[in-house]
């Protein structure tokens, strides 16, 4: 598969497709197996790890984990690609730094620390620090999980905004497949480590690939209001 600059794409699939994995393989976590990478043309072990992150930021799955640092500090830790081990912080990072808390709503806690947040206040301030990366790649796994209904909106408003006005290609895993159907122009369907559907969202819907997907049935309707597809689960 392929990505191109500025898209906005969606990973579904079962537990144990491959989505995590292959994130992981995209910003070199994971190495090894066959096949090849190349971002912006350019094959993925060529690039040094600060020539990376300066293409990629990641936002990894929500665990519950919290660091010993205010918020500020953590959304500043995004800057590593632009500085040097003991260089001290430019105005034109605090910039970078306070326009990705404003972008994520995060501004208002920039002083507290990491511990005291909520999950979905926790996962906005991972979004941030991936911001200040000003990489032009945003990778994404799970980052909605667990978050209350306000938080996901929040965070999935957010993305839109910086693929729409920033020009930010962004791929994102997601067991929400409403979710994916509702911001994505694309979605990428993997079952077993391999593609079954790679399309937009309203011919995915029309298709029987979820139900071979998840081997479950589904009710296809539509949203009051955006009259984009809504996936509802069968009883059986």
């Amino acid at each position: 598969m392929s990505i191109g600059k500025g898209e906005f794409v969606c990973i579904i699939g079962p537990n144990g497709a491959g989505k995590t994995t292959l994130i992981k393989c995209l910003n070199r976590i994971w190495r090894g197996g066959s096949g090849g990478i190349s971002i912006a043309g350019k094959p993925l072990n060529h690039y040094s790890q600060g020539e990376l992150a300066r293409l990629l930021a990641y936002v990894p799955q929500a665990d519950g984990r919290t660091a010993p640092f205010t918020v500020y500090e953590f959304v500043m830790m995004g800057r590593y690609p632009y500085l040097d081990a003991f260089s001290s912080i430019r105005s034109e990072d605090d910039k970078v730094i306070r326009k990705a808390m404003e972008t994520t709503g995060t501004s208002d806690f920039a002083e507290r620390f990491f511990d005291t947040l909520s999950g979905g206040e926790r996962q906005k301030v991972f979004l941030a620090a991936a911001l200040a990366q000003q990489g032009s790649m945003l990778l994404l796994d799970e980052p909605t999980t667990f978050l209350d209904p306000r938080h996901q909106i929040e965070i999935n408003r957010t993305l839109k905004r910086v693929n729409q006005e920033d020009g930010v290609t962004i791929l994102s895993a997601t067991h929400d497949i409403n979710s994916g159907l509702g911001i994505a122009e694309r979605i990428i369907a993997l079952k077993a480590g391999k593609i079954i559907f790679d399309g937009p969202g309203d011919v995915l819907a029309g298709t029987n690939v979820l139900r071979d997907l998840y081997d479950h049935d589904f009710l296809i309707t539509q949203h009051p209001k955006t009259g984009k597809p809504m996936i509802l689960p069968e009883e059986d």
